[in-house]
């Protein structure tokens, strides 16, 4: 048998199948979680292979390290039933079962290959556009979507959600006018896409654009505020727009009403939280008791630490916020650890920019501006091998200038910065703020 786009699959049964293609669209529309679909596609087939990997492709999809063990668990079902498995969904398995063992690159480079022979399959467009944000990979998120897409029929009822993921590639290379037009064009079909609202929301973000990105988020709500996981980022950029126009009551309302700790369920949700606490103490606000509501729940200790670079800085931000120097270096030296003897794919983000930017974080904190310059100035160039967006590495850049704007800052350095920043975003509302803090 095969599937609906023609690939290949090792099952009989046309309701596992059914099944099986509601769990792949919920993985790339992120309407409610997989699992239950996969477990229905399973009950159907109990021999099937495939939903064993979808359910592992998903939970590693989510960066999280207590859902690694089940994860690895649904590997070994599906091994267990891979003797009989078509090769393609035998290369599935070998990809997440990389992707477990933590080579990110590994994997990545086994789904490609898959969309060469199969450029219809959507697990394996999904999952590496994933990895290649999580790797920050700007090159393949535009071109491995670009590959595939010709290859596509336009009414495919997944087609819209490719344009999504082309919008995100798109705006991760600069090239903002074509991003926001295919953007707009997957918003226009009847499918809801919040990957492509998001991917224009990230245009306007980068343009300073902050009055065309709250009408735009608001204008679309309906498409991503409600049943879907991504929602949170969403409000998460909404709060962006409010901080570039210096409306920090605003963001400090959308935080407590949609990104505190009731409701981050994950790290990935939690992340945004940090994010924006932390860039909005820069500008100048007091988070209050925020910080420790969002640590409630959030495994900050040296556990973790190695599985994501990207997620131990943002938990060392909540240590900061908390004031608790103490657990934020005894993170710092857990992730120094990894980094040193790691060969993973994280392991090499930790050493190239997360350690670095821990470092540097720190001696912000700490109030050694000179040092947190120099530690954070050289990862502007580097920062994209850090994984996440620009949006969310921009963190790197206001925690520069909040440096430079500090009594013992370096002033020239920081106008310098600011002039690169106004010739990308126009004069807007924070870009005047800093003008001002730097000429204090």
């Amino acid at each position: 048998m095969n599937d609906a786009r023609g690939n290949p699959v090792g099952t009989s049964s046309q309701a596992a199948l059914a099944h099986a293609e509601i769990a792949q669209w919920r993985m790339c529309s992120f309407f409610d979680v997989p699992l239950a679909d996969l477990e229905a596609a399973s009950a159907e087939d109990p021999q099937w292979m495939l939903p064993h990997v979808l359910r592992a492709g998903f939970l590693l999809s989510l960066t999280e390290p207590a859902l690694l063990p089940d994860a690895r668990a649904a590997l070994e079902q599906a091994d267990l039933r891979a003797a009989h498995a078509p090769p393609r969904e035998r290369a599935h398995l070998a990809a997440a079962s990389r992707c477990a063992a933590g080579d990110w690159h590994g994997a990545c480079a086994l789904w490609e290959q898959i969309l060469l022979e199969h450029p219809r399959d959507i697990a394996a467009l999904q999952w590496a556009h994933l990895f290649d944000f999580y790797r920050g990979d700007a090159r393949n998120l535009r071109g491995r979507v670009a590959r595939v897409l010709p290859e596509w029929l336009r009414d495919d009822p997944l087609h819209p959600y490719l344009l999504g993921m082309l919008a995100f590639g798109l705006e991760e290379c600069n090239q903002y006018a074509q991003a926001e037009d295919v953007g707009r064009q997957a918003c226009a079909r009847a499918a809801k896409v919040p990957w492509a609202t998001h991917a224009v929301a990230h245009v306007m973000e980068m343009q300073g654009r902050h009055e065309d990105g709250r009408r735009w988020l608001n204008d679309t709500r309906a498409v991503w505020a409600e049943g879907n996981g991504f929602a949170g980022h969403h409000w998460w950029h909404l709060g962006l727009f409010h901080l570039e126009a210096m409306d920090l009551p605003g963001a400090l309302a959308l935080y407590d009403e949609h990104q505190g700790g009731a409701h981050a369920v994950l790290t990935l949700q939690r992340l945004d939280g940090a994010a924006l606490l932390w860039r909005l103490q820069l500008l100048g606000a007091d988070p209050g008791g925020r910080w420790a509501d969002l640590a409630l729940g959030w495994d900050l200790g040296p556990r973790d630490a190695g599985h994501s670079a990207f997620n131990d800085a943002h938990a060392l931000l909540v240590l900061l916020g908390l004031h608790d120097r103490a657990r934020a270096e005894t993170l710092l030296g857990a992730a120094l650890r990894v980094a040193e003897r790691g060969g993973d794919a994280n392991a090499g983000m930790a050493r190239e920019v997360g350690v670095p930017l821990m470092r540097g974080l720190l001696a912000f904190d700490a109030g050694d501006m000179a040092e947190a310059i120099r530690l954070l100035l050289p990862l502007r160039e580097t920062a994209h091998h850090f994984g996440g967006s620009h949006a969310q590495r921009d963190l790197i850049e206001l925690t520069l200038l909040a440096a430079c704007a500090a009594p013992r800052g370096e002033r020239r350095l920081g106008r310098a910065l600011l002039n690169e920043r106004m010739l990308a975003r126009g004069r807007t509302p924070m870009i005047d703020h800093w003008r001002v803090r730097l000429r204090a």
